[in-house]
């Protein structure tokens, strides 16, 4: 299991404690730390592999060589590789699974897995800030589905992740089994203090312009409240989907590519229709 980080210190202990459970223990744990100043990656019961300042590209192909690079080496002494960033929790299917092991275990044959993705959405001024010692999904009911983000997190082949973990060098589906938790809206509080960040990563560091750590906290948090005042609980129905309604969510690039589609995150939180996370997921993440 890995994660690439910098200055995650809200989000770190919940992957850290999440995962830890998932895959069997801290011991299968790796942090990849992109020069972290917060403290957050100090005196971690796991790995943490320490990524020197970048000399010679920009921050994507950093961090996906980096990546691919461990991925390909772990899989020389696991089975699998799992990718998740510090803000997306994976759980399967929790009526069918104990942990993401059983769920591998049951797909010996599947070289890599895609995630079914939902942003969970803070029901601002009826859901107070998040509390870190609960789990997040005892605190949050609201989502929206994004296809964009059913990233192809699971992987038993040294295929390289692209386009920033939403595409791979292999042909993959969505599991309707495997669900990712996005938390990057989860708490409005954290957000605000996220997208600044993010924001001077890319004025101060080359960070991509052409993605969402450009906005800013105002726009971020302007973007949270709009898609609050639309919300009509009586019209949220709980989120469900198939196998075969997923199979547009992935498509070919080129000859060897294949990649979530759809709309942006930004683009996405705007127009997707809010659901209710399913009652069996409440309190597993």
């Amino acid at each position: 299991m890995v994660t690439v980080v910098r200055d995650e210190a809200v989000m770190l202990p919940r992957w850290l404690s999440h995962y830890a459970a998932q895959v069997g223990g801290h011991e299968r744990l790796v942090v990849i730390d992109d020069n972290s100043a917060d403290g957050s990656t100090d005196d971690l019961p796991c790995t943490v592999i320490r990524m020197p300042p970048r000399l010679k590209t920009t921050f994507e192909p950093t961090r996906m060589g980096m990546l691919n690079g461990v991925a390909a080496g772990l899989l020389a002494a696991y089975d699998a590789v799992v990718f998740a960033d510090a803000d997306e929790l994976l759980v399967a299917d929790p009526t069918k699974y104990r942990d993401l092991r059983e769920l591998l275990a049951d797909r010996p044959d599947r070289q890599v897995v895609g995630a079914t993705a939902l942003n969970v959405v803070h029901h601002l001024g009826v859901e107070p800030p998040l509390q870190p010692g609960r789990p997040v999904l005892e605190q949050r009911r609201l989502a929206k589905f994004m296809p964009l983000m059913c990233k192809p997190a699971i992987k038993r082949i040294p295929a390289a992740w692209v386009a920033a973990s939403h595409g791979v060098k292999a042909p993959f589906t969505v599991d309707p089994d495997l669900f990712m938790f996005h938390l990057k809206f989860a708490d409005r509080d954290h957000l605000a203090t996220a997208a600044a960040h993010r924001q001077r990563l890319v004025e101060d560091l080359g960070r991509p312009r052409n993605t969402n750590w450009s906005a800013g906290e105002d726009a971020m948090v302007s973007l949270l409240e709009r898609v609050n005042a639309r919300v009509k609980p009586d019209r949220v129905r709980p989120f469900a989907i198939d196998a075969a309604q997923l199979e547009d969510v992935v498509e070919q690039r080129g000859e060897k590519v294949y990649r979530t589609t759809g709309a942006g995150q930004i683009q996405a939180m705007e127009r997707q229709p809010f659901v209710w996370v399913p009652e069996r997921f409440h309190g597993t993440c």
